[in-house]
């Protein structure tokens, strides 16, 4: 899969936010495409001793949603830990196990946050520009913003809101089960962002392709000689 580059990710944290101000009205809004036949979910996990970054994307095919391709990849972390800047320190691991897809997919999700940023350029935003695809960040919890509870049923929903500017949205997935909050990343809007987190869930409170790289990413690392006790 051929990736673009768009700036080095050796920075400071400084560089960093910079960067992200710069790269934050390059984000595209927009609906889905109606016939989306590859999803792919993608995840990150840190080893705590080593500081390696570990991240897996799998590819799905929609709607039935078996797993047809799997890459991983394995890097030293070269950016601290920051919140807000967390692309920073995820992002090349995930460029480099994106680099080894033989397709390439219709639609990424993230375990992380799209718009819902500071700065408007969550995990799912900054990588949809380095992908030139469309993605969705599907977050376990909320980084920033304000929202009334959805209802208690399935597809359920309310808007979440920074200083009165819609930046996501907080979707039921299961009955009476905690909600996920989702972002647009890059060439998605909220609509179709939230319909797409429903169409790929499968009984559980996460869509099926992130829930799926997140067992893999997480299994690397436990595995991994490094990360062993």
């Amino acid at each position: 899969m051929r990736i673009r580059r768009l700036h080095d990710w050796q920075v400071t944290p400084a560089e960093a936010r910079a960067i992200q101000t710069a790269l934050g009205p390059r984000v595209e809004l927009k609906p889905l495409p109606d016939c989306m036949g590859l999803v792919a979910g993608a995840d990150v996990s840190v080893g705590r001793e080593r500081e390696l970054v570990f991240a897996a994307v799998l590819v799905f095919r929609f709607p039935a949603l078996d797993v047809i391709e799997e890459a991983v990849a394995c890097q030293p972390a070269s950016f601290p830990y920051v919140p807000g800047l967390l692309s920073f320190r995820e992002g090349p691991a995930l460029v480099a196990a994106f680099r080894k897809l033989k397709r390439t997919p219709d639609l990424v999700i993230f375990d992380g946050q799209g718009l819902a940023h500071p700065r408007r350029l969550g995990l799912a935003c900054h990588m949809g520009l380095w992908l030139g695809l469309p993605t969705i960040g599907c977050a376990k919890s909320r980084l920033i913003g304000e929202y009334c509870d959805p209802g208690p049923h399935r597809g359920e929903e309310s808007p979440l809101r920074d200083g009165g500017e819609q930046i996501g949205v907080v979707l039921r997935t299961r009955d009476r089960v905690r909600p996920v909050y989702v972002s647009p990343g890059h060439l998605c809007d909220f609509a179709s962002s939230a319909q797409a987190i429903l169409d790929c869930c499968r009984g559980f409170r996460l869509p099926e392709p992130t829930r799926q790289a997140h067992a893999v990413v997480e299994r690397l690392c436990r595995e991994h000689p490094a990360t062993r006790r």
